[in-house]
Order: C-alpha cells, then sequence, then structure tokens
C-alpha cells in the first residue's frame, strides 16, 4: 500500500470540495444568509489542509487497484464528513449524525431526508443539498482526474473504482481525456435541461437547484411536495432528462463524437433500459388510471414515477405510496434493476441483469449439452470470464449488505414494508422508499446507529460494494 500517494490524492480531494462549497457561500451572500459564513468557513479549512497534504508529491507514485479502491471509499467517508459541517454549525439540522446522512444521500445521489420541511431551509443551504448531486453524480476523482495530472495510466484504478458499472473502460486511450468528454457531456447536457425549465418559467435559483438533482439522478426537492406543484411542462422536461441522465454515456459519445448512431442504437443496455421504462409505464397507467382525471393525467405521473425510480433519481408529482400493490410492487421492482451502467444513475445496472439473465441462459444449456462450447455475448462481443465473475460475486456481496441493514434497521421496531423499502431505497441510491418512508414522509424517525448502517449503504451503494467493503479486508492494508 502506497499511503503516501493515498494521502496526497485525499489532499486535492479536500482542496476540491473546498472551492465546491464557495459556491453556496456565495448563494448566501445574494439572499444575505447569515449561514453563508459556515460554508467559507468549512471551505476555508478545506482548501488550506488540501494544499498543504498535497503540496509535496510522493517520490514513489505507484498506484494501483488497492490505492484506488482505498481512495476512493475513503474519499466519500470524508467528504460527507466536511460537507456535514456547514449544516451542524449553522443549525440547519442540529444533529451531526442527520447532517452526515443528507450530505451522504446528497453525494450519493440518493436524495433520501432527514428534513421534515425543505422549504424553511435557507437558500444557500438547498442550494448545498442539490449541488452536492451534481458533485457525487459523475464522480468527484473524476472530475479530478479531468483537470489535475495524478499517476498516469494507474488513473484508470480511481475511474473504475468510482464510475457505476460492471465493467468501466477508456471511451479514448487516455483516461484524462476519457474524464473530459465524460464532465463535458454532462455539463451539456445540464445546461440544456436548465435552458429548457427556463424557458418554462421557472426562476433561475429553482432551475439550478432542480438541474443539480436531475442531472446527477439525485431527488433533494426544495419544496416539500417535491415536484407535485409544478406545471405539466416541467414535470415532463424533468421526466425526459431524467431518463437522458439515466443512459450509459457511451451512448451520447458514440451519437455526438464518432458519429457512429448505428452503433449507439444497437447498445442492448439501452434498447433494454428504454424497453424497461416503456412497458413499466403502460402497465401502471392502466393500473392507476380510475385514480386520476384520465388516462393522459394517469400516463403523466406513470411516466414520471417509472423514471424517477428507475433513474434512482426519487423525485414524485405524486403519493405513489397510495397507488394499488400491484403498481408500488413494479416501482420496487425498478429499485433494484436501476439504470444503465455509465451513467449517473444506480440501482445494480441494466448491465448486470443482461448478463445474469444471458449467465443463466447458457447454464441452462451446459446442462443440457455439457460438451458443447457456449459464450456469454453482449452486443455481439464475448463478455470475458472475470466479467461474468465479478457480476455474480456482486450479487452475493449485494444480499449479504442489503439483509445484513434490514435485520440491523429491524431493531428500531418499524415495520417490514418500511424497513425493506428503507435499505432498498438507500443502497440503491432511490431516496423514498414506501409506508413511513414514503415520497411524503423522511428517515427522521430512525435511530442513529440504524441512520449510520443507512449511510453506509448510500455509500456502499453508489461505490457498487467493493470499494467499501474492502476497506474492513486486513490484506487491503498489509504492505
Amino acid at each position: 500500500m502506497n499511503n503516501r500517494m493515498v494521502v496526497y490524492l485525499l489532499g486535492w480531494l479536500l482542496f476540491f470540495e473546498g472551492v465546491f462549497l464557495v459556491l453556496p457561500g456565495v448563494v448566501g451572500a445574494i439572499y444575505r444568509e447569515s449561514d453563508m459564513c459556515y460554508f467559507f468557513l468549512t471551505s476555508a479549512v478545506c482548501i488550506v489542509l488540501g494544499l498543504l497534504i498535497s503540496r509535496f508529491k510522493p517520490k514513489d507514485n505507484s498506484f494501483y487497484a488497492r490505492e484506488g479502491f482505498v481512495v476512493v471509499a475513503i474519499s466519500w467517508i470524508l467528504m460527507s464528513l466536511l460537507g456535514a459541517l456547514p449544516y451542524y454549525m449553522g443549525g440547519s439540522i442540529p444533529s451531526y449524525i442527520d447532517a452526515v446522512f443528507e450530505t451522504a444521500s446528497g453525494l450519493t445521489t440518493t436524495g433520501a431526508s432527514i428534513c421534515p420541511s425543505v422549504e424553511d431551509l435557507p437558500k444557500c443551504v438547498n442550494f448545498w443539498r442539490t449541488f452536492t448531486h451534481w458533485i457525487g453524480g459523475m464522480g468527484v476523482l473524476v472530475f479530478m482526474m479531468a483537470v489535475v495530472p495524478l499517476a498516469g495510466g494507474s488513473n484508470m484504478f480511481l475511474m473504475k473504482a468510482e464510475s457505476p458499472g460492471p465493467s468501466v473502460g477508456k471511451i479514448v486511450p487516455k483516461v484524462k481525456s476519457t474524464a473530459k468528454i465524460l464532465y463535458g457531456l454532462y455539463i451539456i447536457l445540464s445546461l440544456l435541461e436548465f435552458i429548457m425549465l427556463l424557458i418554462g418559467r421557472m426562476s433561475v435559483y429553482d432551475a439550478i437547484t432542480t438541474t443539480f438533482g436531475t442531472a446527477g439522478t439525485g431527488g433533494f426537492g426544495i419544496y416539500n411536495d417535491s415536484f407535485a406543484s409544478f406545471s405539466s411542462y416541467i414535470q415532463i422536461v424533468v421526466t425526459v432528462f431524467m431518463l437522458l441522465f439515466g443512459v450509459n454515456f457511451s451512448f451520447y459519445y458514440l451519437i455526438f463524437i464518432e458519429r457512429k448512431v448505428k452503433d449507439a442504437l444497437k447498445m442492448s443496455e439501452v434498447k433494454l433500459y428504454g424497453a424497461i421504462i416503456v412497458i413499466a409505464t403502460i402497465i401502471i397507467t392502466i393500473n392507476i388510471s380510475r385514480l386520476y382525471g384520465g388516462p393522459l393525467e394517469a400516463l403523466k405521473h406513470s411516466a414520471f414515477q417509472v423514471v424517477t425510480i428507475i433513474t434512482t433519481t426519487g423525485y414524485a408529482t405524486t403519493d405513489f405510496d397510495k397507488w394499488p400493490e400491484f403498481s408500488k410492487t413494479i416501482l420496487v421492482t425498478l429499485m433494484f434493476i436501476g439504470a444503465c451502467a455509465g451513467s449517473t444513475g444506480g440501482g445494480m445496472k441494466v448491465s448486470r441483469v443482461i448478463i445474469w439473465f444471458k449467465t443463466l441462459v447458457k447454464e441452462l444449456k451446459v446442462m443440457i449439452h455439457p460438451r458443447n462450447v457456449y459464450k456469454v455475448l453482449v452486443d455481439g462481443k464475448k463478455v470475458e470470464h472475470e466479467v461474468v465473475r465479478s457480476v455474480n460475486v456482486y450479487l452475493v456481496a449485494y444480499i449479504v449488505v442489503f439483509l445484513t441493514s434490514v435485520i440491523l434497521i429491524s431493531l428500531d421496531n418499524f415495520d417490514f414494508t418500511t424497513n425493506f423499502t428503507g435499505v432498498a431505497a438507500t443502497i440503491n441510491n432511490i431516496g423514498p422508499g414506501l409506508n413511513k418512508v414514503g415520497p411524503t414522509c423522511n428517515f427522521s424517525m430512525y435511530s442513529a446507529m440504524s441512520k449510520i448502517v443507512l449511510i453506509f449503504d448510500m455509500i456502499v451503494g453508489r461505490l457498487e460494494l467493493f470499494p467499501m467493503l474492502l476497506l474492513f479486508s486486513p490484506s487491503t492494508w498489509k504492505k
């Protein structure tokens, strides 16, 4: 373990978090809110510490998978602990555990909240809540790779550890260029949504915070009713952009950079992602049509909730906890499926579902014809055994963490649906669950211990399990 290199990278992380904290401070200054001083103070501490730590680059800059996982895991924990300070010091969230919960929920783009009334929060606080979604959507370390020279080709270990999906590769030969392309596409899509929201007569502040939440597929709202009070135009625009941000960014690269539209349209993950959304929307629309004024109104709510759940954004236009059990069951299923790999969405990822299904079909064929050799193919390419193994191990680890979390938070003695969907909503980075953690409720009723468990679930879900789990492995720390 190259400890000095790990510390050096953590120094850069502190510096960038300090820079990010300046923005909500500026917002507080614009609206003349006293909470701005806590953002500036925390920012100054992070920047100074970051500059001091990263001032001296280690002579040995060797950097491998182990260092990549450790840096990413510690980074997200550190960002959550420090990003919570302005909430706590300003009194917006009096409990530090609650403040860390809110920050981790923002950075991991979960959107689960402990705030009973977000409308009562200062504008700079709500800005930071939503801005953490945008920061965490593409990843802070991916941003670092785009602007800071780190450790040459070994940067790929950082990208693999932080980016969502079963197999993250370089879009172009250089990792730094890949990071720039990803963030370039991310910024362009964000600007497009911001402009579309302004066209719908949204205020600049509302448009910015909504864009942050949508782009990062996070879901922190700045109004207590989430999106119920916004116009149909705004709801439709947000639905479309949630869907777009849930698509693998390689899809956009092929279309807009490589001009390979046919290759992009052949991506099986994107096709299945779209098919799931269409089918689920139609089924739920039929099931809930009697609850609304007509099929069009039912379709609008159904499409919004299907997209917000599968992309793990977590916005709401209606209280879907009151929908029929059939519709709620479909939504819970979508929580687990999640968005595409290489997107800003959470969940298990559509690509993993494809690999699991094709592996199952392959094994059934082998049982019938044991002497034949079968391959798992995705988009006409063979899926390497290492990827299949990693996907299968991910499922085992996911089940272990999920069940352990449900058991631990059940000590608070809430009903099974609340606990089950509460863990599902956090480990899949969705936000709202059902019953006591439904779209009109929050997570404030859980004990401090349960909140720590759910904080762990949010981070472990965002980082695809392995980086966080490896922190508990003794072999990770051996020299």
